[in-house]
């Protein structure tokens, strides 16, 4: 006879998410190119930019190698925009599915948001090789505020994908609106350039920015002699508190009517 396993809520809630993760990566590496793009993608990105750069500011940006300096910006960047793309996406993606009682919105935008993660992890590991056989120094001299800053940039991608997202259930030019709003953020997170190369009397514009405190402080991680001038871990800290409170709480009150619409 077989036995039938009754499931918690938290059971059923992480076998959702995981279907839903499966689904994504199907979907994502379906090509012929699939993860190995992801990959090449960035990192050729990585090296085209490294190189204009190094053209402008020589081997060395404020005593940290360009290449690091770019990578660092690039992939800080991308993750941010991607995963916050992923996120907002997900919801209107998988609306049908919400159709099932078990599948909430939630879930579809932790999904969306933990695919992201695993192809930035894919990337850095693959950065991190290639480093490796061209000889460049490999030292990080904080991992643990690296790993605190790329984590905190992650949740504020994911919560700001969350708040999008519901968004545009309700409206979706909003969609086109954030293009409108994210398109700058490449020129004025400190991708390029950093805060440093800017006067001091113009920090008080850029400062508003949390993108920027994660790449200057990801690259003091690695490079203490970079310096941690003008930017704040607390600063980070509190800006993704209050939107991953801000987003949970709009998503509370929201979703059934999002999702009836």
């Amino acid at each position: 006879m077989t036995a039938v396993t009754k499931r918690n809520k938290w059971e059923i809630w992480r076998d959702v998410i995981f279907a839903l993760f499966a689904r994504e990566i199907r979907t994502g590496f379906n090509d012929k190119l699939g993860l190995s793009w992801a990959i090449f993608n960035p990192v050729i990105f990585i090296f085209v930019l490294s190189f204009l750069r190094g053209r402008l500011g020589g081997e060395e940006t404020h005593t940290i190698p360009t290449f690091t300096f770019m990578a660092i910006g690039i992939l800080f960047i991308q993750s941010f925009l991607q995963t916050m793309n992923g996120s907002s996406r997900a919801i209107m993606r998988n609306k049908a599915l919400f159709a099932f009682r078990q599948v909430q919105p939630i879930s579809a935008v932790i999904a969306g948001a933990l695919f992201e993660l695993l192809v930035k992890i894919f990337v850095i590991t693959g950065i991190i090789i290639i480093m490796y056989f061209m000889g460049m120094d490999l030292k990080v001299s904080n991992p643990l505020l690296f790993l605190a800053c790329f984590f905190q940039l992650w949740l504020f991608a994911v919560s700001l994908g969350l708040l999008f997202g519901i968004a545009e259930m309700f409206i979706q030019e909003i969609s086109k609106v954030k293009d409108l709003l994210t398109r700058p953020l490449f020129f004025i997170s400190g991708v390029f350039f950093s805060l440093q190369d800017f006067s001091q009397e113009y920090w008080r514009y850029l400062d508003w920015n949390p993108v920027l405190h994660a790449i200057e402080l990801a690259r003091y991680s690695v490079h203490s002699t970079y310096g941690n001038e003008g930017v704040s871990l607390q600063y980070l800290s509190c800006s993704v508190l209050i939107f991953s409170f801000a987003a949970l709480a709009i998503y509370h009150v929201s979703w059934k009517q999002a999702i009836s619409r």
